[in-house]
């Protein structure tokens, strides 16, 4: 039997293209050893990004095509995730633990921003990253009830200096929410939203983390500015209804945060169709293909398109996000999708 060898193994590679990175495994980079030994090949392969529940089926497909290759009685394909910092220049004491920093937006409230950015933390924690959730939305906090943090819960102090975050579903989580009264308004000026936030971020005792997912009040304002001047953030994701009013405003923040230079990693697009419960019918309410004609005007990527969903308000507001309540839905893999697509584009920077 004449003995395979590693051209085989590589053409074998090339044949397969990463759906995050829309590059063949060769030319991604990914491959990081080739062994072959008479009839046994042992392949290495390492992603830049989040993707513990993809590369595993990979490695296995992977697997049984290189078995069926001529020459070939055994094959074994390990595979690897390693997080790297993509950090900008800008850095702000408090962060050195943090690799990469991910804002979500949007210009309209209302929109599902807080939702995306629970759900799309936890789908990073499902792949395998260390994830933690700041609350930038100082006057209308909301990630403590999402994560089902109680009322009346106070971090922990550490050395009289650093705010601990709470730890909740695996995440990190940081907000207003816990260092203030539960039902006191914050009415604030400007100049004091911004020293908050700066407080937040910098005296928060992060751990080691793969990612930081900011959720952003709605607006282009003090806070959104003093983000992008002080905050090193990779990439940024900007949530929209397909609705005209809602990508008006969408429109808004991209050039906002591009006048910035933060990079748009893509769009996603909340309550996309409605699908009645008892006929199956599907309306949408909101308009359609919005978040995808935004998407091709800005030469972006629609990074996901979700329903309105009575589901997926009903667990956020009980404090476990449908990534956790029910991680194999066919919504929590719409979110796991939006994680691999989103770590993906910022290891590409």
């Amino acid at each position: 039997m004449k003995a395979v060898n590693r051209a085989a193994i590589e053409a074998v590679l090339r044949q397969y293209t990463d759906p995050y990175l829309n590059l063949d495994l060769v030319s991604s980079g990914c491959v990081r050893a080739i062994d072959v030994n008479n009839d046994q090949v042992l392949v290495k392969l390492e992603f830049g990004y989040a993707a513990g529940l993809f590369k595993s089926d990979l490695a296995q497909m992977l697997q049984m095509t290189i078995e069926g290759l001529a020459g070939v009685r055994l094959a074994k394909v390990e595979t690897r995730c390693v997080i790297t910092s993509r950090k900008t220049q800008v850095q702000l004491h408090g962060l050195a633990n943090v690799k990469n920093i991910i804002a979500v937006a949007s210009c309209k409230g209302g929109v599902g921003k807080s939702t995306t950015a629970a759900n799309l933390a936890l789908a990073l924690d499902r792949e395998g990253a260390c994830v933690g959730i700041l609350d930038a939305d100082i006057y209308g906090p909301s990630q403590g009830v999402m994560f089902g943090v109680p009322d009346g819960t106070r971090p922990k102090v550490k050395d009289q200096k650093w705010f601990v975050p709470i730890k909740s579903l695996g995440i990190e989580v940081m907000s207003m929410a816990f260092l203030a009264e539960d039902s006191a308004p914050m009415i604030w000026r400007g100049p004091m939203v911004s020293s908050a936030l700066l407080q937040l971020v910098s005296q928060t005792a992060w751990g080691d983390l793969d990612y930081l997912v900011i959720d952003m009040p709605p607006g282009t304002g003090d806070i959104q500015l003093t983000l992008a001047q002080k905050v090193p953030v990779v990439g940024l994701v900007i949530v929209t209804t397909p609705q005209d009013l809602a990508l008006r405003d969408a429109k808004k923040s991209m050039e906002m945060f591009r006048k910035v230079n933060i990079p748009v990693l893509g769009v996603v697009e909340n309550m996309a169709v409605h699908i009645c419960s008892s006929c199956g019918y599907a309306e949408h309410l909101f308009g359609e293909g919005g978040g995808e004609k935004l998407a091709t005007q800005y030469s972006i990527e629609l990074l996901a398109s979700l329903p309105l969903s009575i589901i997926i308000r009903e667990q956020a507001d009980s404090g476990k996000p449908i990534v956790a309540a029910e991680p194999d839905s066919q919504i929590a893999m719409v979110y796991q999708e939006l994680a691999r697509h989103v770590s993906a584009r910022i290891s590409m920077q």
